[in-house]
């Protein structure tokens, strides 16, 4: 993890970001920490997947555990006919855009494409790879030219190379139309069934049919808390009573009173199993559970 530089103040380090297992260990939260590992077992050219772990937002677009791809290429000096990380960089950029844009057209057909400069610790320069994409910009991946001090934490002098990580579910979800990444870890066959032998049938378009939404039903709470109160912090204590039942989270208001100075925020929390229907007694049973969590856990005021 430290070998790729992240900053003190990195979102990648913070407690609200990252799930701590002890004070010196998280749960992987980026695939990029096994690049060094690979680089000095001699690996140059290679793609590595697996899952990753976030606090986050409740939300049809984020888990706290999606899958995570990343990619890199790593060439020496003299293969690229020049002697110093300056002279290498505009070949690397270059390879770079020829192949991630060659795999974004492989994947979803001849669009239009944007590369819009970003900022990742383990790469200088950075770009994000977005494409116009059903009527809007959509954020495809995150590259650019590894640092140095990576190159040489993986053994590797007087090589440059380029790397580069994207999500699956967020990409899986754009080309097949999936409204909830909750889907993906669901074992209904009404969504299992519909991708059964897509890959052996080589189909390049494919749209996931919705089966029967169940009825949503709406939860307000709201409290008064500690300046330092995170919106992950109240989305992970969902999760953790709610599991898959939680749809969404959302803060509704938010004011600090004029003469005790005391922070308030109310959230709505979205209830709706992907599976069946929740009775009201249920969905009242985990609000009950959500409340008690929250004042002995995050020290809230119930209002």
């Amino acid at each position: 993890f430290d070998a790729l530089l992240p900053p003190p103040n990195h979102p990648s380090r913070s407690r609200k970001d990252s799930y701590y297992v002890d004070n010196g260990h998280v749960l992987r939260s980026h695939m990029t920490a096994h690049q060094t590992t690979l680089l000095r077992e001699g690996h140059r050219a290679f793609l590595f997947a697996g899952d990753v772990y976030r606090r986050d937002t409740v939300d049809a677009c984020h888990y706290f555990c999606f899958h995570q791809m990343d990619g890199v290429r790593v060439s020496s000096w003299a293969e690229l006919g020049v002697s110093s990380h300056e002279e290498a960089v505009p070949l690397v950029m270059a390879d770079l855009r020829e192949a991630l844009s060659g795999m974004v057209k492989a994947v979803f057909g001849d669009v239009e494409m944007r590369w819009v400069e970003s900022y990742f610790p383990f790469t200088e320069p950075s770009l994000e790879l977005e494409i116009f994409f059903n009527g809007a910009w959509l954020e495809v991946l995150g590259c650019g030219v590894m640092r140095q001090k990576i190159l040489q934490n993986g053994n590797l002098h007087e090589h440059t190379g380029w790397a580069f990580g994207l999500g699956l579910e967020r990409l899986a979800m754009v080309l097949f139309k999936v409204p909830d990444i909750r889907l993906f870890w669901s074992q209904d066959p009404r969504f299992t069934d519909q991708f059964k032998g897509l890959l052996e049938s080589g189909k390049k378009h494919f749209t996931f049919t919705p089966y029967s939404k169940y009825p949503i039903c709406y939860k307000d709470v709201a409290f008064w808390c500690p300046e330092e109160l995170h919106d992950n912090d109240v989305s992970e204590l969902v999760r953790q009573v709610a599991g898959d039942t939680a749809e969404d989270v959302q803060l509704v208001d938010s004011f600090k009173h004029p003469k005790t100075q005391r922070l308030s925020r109310c959230y709505r929390i979205s209830y709706r199993s992907m599976d069946r229907t929740l009775t009201n007694a249920e969905v009242d049973q985990l609000q009950w559970q959500l409340v008690e969590e929250l004042k002995s856990k995050l020290n809230v005021e119930i209002r």
